[in-house]
């Protein structure tokens, strides 16, 4: 698991885990893993996120925007 960055300073996220097909959210509140797959969030959601991730900017208000439940 990477150590998310958070380059804003306020992220809800602790780390993150990218995958060929999915990405693997953990965050700070309850730190339960949640998977992100192009089965259920989508192809096009899971690259933007992994871009986000590596990034260190913007994710945790993107999940929140579009993907909330979208979890395997």
């Amino acid at each position: 698991m990477e150590r998310y960055r958070n380059l804003g300073g306020n992220s809800g996220i602790l780390g993150f885990e990218i995958g060929k097909d999915s990405i693997t959210v953990v965050f700070k509140k309850g730190k339960k893993p949640y998977t992100y797959s192009y089965i259920i969030a989508g192809e096009k959601h899971v690259e933007n996120m992994k871009i986000l991730a590596r990034k260190g900017l913007g994710l945790h208000s993107y999940i929140m925007k579009y993907v909330k439940n979208l979890y395997d």
